[in-house]
């Protein structure tokens, strides 16, 4: 008989924090029934109502930011000195600034007047969005779509990975403390098939899927055979360049912390480096150095800054893959002793910089997603926006200068979703966050990731017959 119940194995110790039932498919249906029925009067609703709600629920979780910190910790490791930051700063900042922007950006769409007409474009509510999101940052990832599509008159349906349960369950308390009707946010704990079910179901309006490559596969196949949108951010392999003129202090501090915050588990983390030959010798150096400083160990010690990995098995891949660059000659930098924590077989992994490396080997073109940087020297712009390009993926990259003119002219030419100059591995909420490539398609985020949860429907009126 299969298992029906979904366990959390903290990174910490490798004890199971949490378990749950997986939904019966009764539980499932019933979810999906209340979900359109909620969602017919929600959509009723006034945007200002529904952004008053939405700006509650923040509060509640920013009020409750240090137990649902601590308890974030416990299931993907990240250190108790980082994790309240997520709910404190980008999942408060991004959540309000949707709120604050939805009634301008959902209004009606008014065209030129025309004799005897009224014509405008009113933007309609999709219906019942799934929003499926990942365990890396379970609040930041989940808010760009969860309080979007509720803010455009939908109802949600979370399904919140398996590593990081109790975020769908703090989002429900969140939403009843704020007063939202009954059955317009609901989340199931729910496995890959009951996924692709529900998915298939005719009351599923549109999917928000954030997570692996394949995860984005799978979502296209199970929607293949039905007219709706989804919205898929994914892997990314995001790469840095480090020009001549760039003030190298601050962007190695910045491209350090880029490449190691959260054990490097973010899709816009720092993955790959290239730095103008008159600098990078330099760079290097420093960029070493800073590396040295980082504290490998448990997540609940507050001096720690480098914590476990989510699994073992995503922390051998990446000692695979710097295993794998070195036996095709690149240089390890850091020596792993100075990391005592770090030990095969287990999810701590000491960081490591690599040089003498090149798109020969994985890891300078396959996702890491760990606390493994590679970096390369490059001759010029042209050079660099080549090996930038030189990807399957287009989440964000990053140009680090003094000449803006040159940031706008060089990001022209790179394949990317968003383009930094002197900044990385940050989501502005007043920008599309979206993808190319197999980084994904659609966008959240920004006027237009409202838009992306609604449909437009025309309205043209004859005053007078």
């Amino acid at each position: 008989m299969k298992e029906r119940t979904q366990r959390t194995v903290s990174p910490i110790d490798g004890s199971i924090y949490v378990e749950r039932e997986l939904a019966s498919g009764g539980q499932i249906e019933n979810a999906l029934a209340q979900a359109v029925a909620a969602q017919r009067a929600w959509k009723s609703v006034p945007v200002a109502e529904r952004a008053n709600i939405c700006q509650r629920m923040t509060s509640w979780c920013v009020e409750h930011a240090d137990t649902l910190a601590e308890e974030l910790t416990w299931q993907m490791g990240r250190p108790l000195a980082h994790s309240p930051f997520e709910i404190r700063r980008g999942f408060a900042e991004r959540a309000t600034h949707m709120a604050d922007i939805a009634e301008a950006a959902l209004a009606d769409i008014q065209t030129e007047q025309k004799e005897n007409f009224h014509r405008f474009i009113r933007r309609e509510p999709l219906g019942v969005a799934l929003v499926i999101a990942p365990w890396n940052y379970p609040w930041l990832t989940s808010v760009n779509a969860v309080v979007p599509a509720l803010l455009a008159g939908n109802s949600v349906i979370l399904k919140m990975a398996q590593q990081t349960p109790l975020v769908a369950e703090r989002y429900a308390e969140a939403f009843k403390a704020a007063g939202l009707p009954a059955g317009v946010f609901q989340f199931v704990h729910i496995d890959h098939e009951q996924v692709a079910r529900v998915i298939q179901d005719e009351r599923i309006a549109y999917v928000a899927f954030t997570g692996s490559v394949g995860g984005g596969h799978a979502v296209q196949r199970a929607a293949a055979e039905r007219f709706i949108a989804s919205g898929l951010e994914l892997g990314g392999k995001d790469p840095a360049y480090v020009r001549a003129d760039a003030e190298l202090q601050p962007t190695i501090e910045n491209l350090v912390d880029g490449a190691f915050f959260n054990a490097g588990q973010s899709c816009c983390a720092v993955e790959r480096i290239y730095v103008h030959r008159d600098i990078y010798s330099d760079f290097v150096e420093g960029f070493v150095e800073l590396t040295k400083q980082y504290r490998l160990g448990s997540p609940l010690d507050r001096d720690t800054t480098l914590g476990p990995m989510v699994r073992v098995d995503a922390a051998d891949n990446v000692r695979n893959q710097v295993e794998e660059a070195i036996t095709m000659g690149a240089k390890a930098l850091v020596d792993v002793s100075r990391f005592p924590t770090a030990r095969h077989n287990t999810p701590y992994v000491a960081p490591q910089v690599l040089t003498n490396v090149d798109h020969r080997m994985r890891i300078m073109t396959e996702e890491t997603f760990g606390p493994a940087v590679g970096i390369m020297r490059v001759e010029d712009d042209a050079e660099a926006v080549r090996l930038m390009n030189d990807s399957r993926y287009g989440l964000t990259a990053s140009v680090w200068t003094s000449d803006a003119d040159a940031a706008v002219r060089i990001g022209d030419q790179v394949e990317t979703g968003t383009w930094f100059m002197n900044r990385c591995d940050y989501l502005d909420p007043a920008l599309a966050w979206t993808g190319v490539k197999d980084s994904g398609r659609g966008c959240t985020l920004s006027r237009l990731g409202l838009e992306s949860f609604t449909r437009p429907k025309s309205f043209h009126l004859r005053l007078k017959q």
